[in-house]
């Protein structure tokens, strides 16, 4: 393997790896029995910066080895898919949600029913917007360095929606259970077992807008910023 492909994968096993190792009942509870909660957020924000920003540096240094060839068909999926996800990531980081960084004080503010808005459809918007962007550019982009980081990102999404959920469990004891039983983390399971009903008037109008206005800028701006042309003209 290229020394360049070592450097990314290296860098996205440190990015993946020390989301679940750092955030792991084996070592968080020590980390901050020795340094205190907040000194260790910190610690914690700055190592996983570092290897975030270690992992886009290696990728942009990775050659582009072909692994396998997308079929032409494939470049519809992104276009597709997208909208979706960034509706879902819009949502998510706008939308006090327990499932996030020190989010365990929205179970205080709504003790009764923590599910609201974009929560109502899925309790890790955010992370499912994110798996689908993985998910999405895996499918067309075939070179080892894309299937490096965004597989690694794929995995870490799709995992850490699950670590999260026992963390919480875990840490919140009883006061979890109203948010795992109103809501899912599969999208719409919670709906479709009737444990919860859509809250469109908690979702708004903005927020949809928002993303799809954004998502207007991506496609003539991914050339610029990416090196690759999405639309046709």
């Amino acid at each position: 393997m290229d020394a360049d492909l070592n450097a990314l994968f290296a860098a996205t096993l440190l990015f993946v790896g020390g989301h679940f190792a750092l955030s792991s009942d084996a070592l968080r509870p020590r980390l901050i029995d020795l340094m205190g909660e907040r000194a260790f957020r910190v610690v914690y924000s700055v190592a996983i910066l570092a290897a975030f920003v270690a992992m886009l540096t290696s990728y942009g240094n990775a050659p582009r080895t072909p692994v396998w060839s997308p079929p032409g068909a494939f470049a519809l999926i992104p276009l597709l898919v997208m909208p979706v996800a960034l509706v879902l990531a819009v949502c998510g980081v706008t939308t006090p949600n327990p499932t996030m960084v020190a989010g365990e004080r929205v179970l205080d503010e709504r003790p009764a029913s923590p599910a609201v808005g974009i929560l109502t459809i899925t309790r890790h918007p955010f992370l499912w917007g994110v798996a689908l962007w993985a998910f999405s550019h895996l499918c067309v982009r075939g070179d080892a360095a894309s299937i490096i980081l965004m597989g690694g990102i794929l995995i870490l999404s799709l995992g850490g929606m699950r670590h999260i959920d026992k963390r919480r469990e875990a840490a919140l004891g009883s006061a979890w259970g109203p948010m795992a039983l109103t809501t899912s983390l599969v999208p719409f399971v919670a709906v479709i077992q009737g444990r919860s009903k859509i809250d469109w008037p908690g979702i708004g109008l903005w927020r949809p807008l928002a993303a799809l206005a954004l998502y207007a800028l991506m496609l003539p701006a991914h050339e610029w910023v990416i090196g690759l042309r999405l639309l046709p003209y």
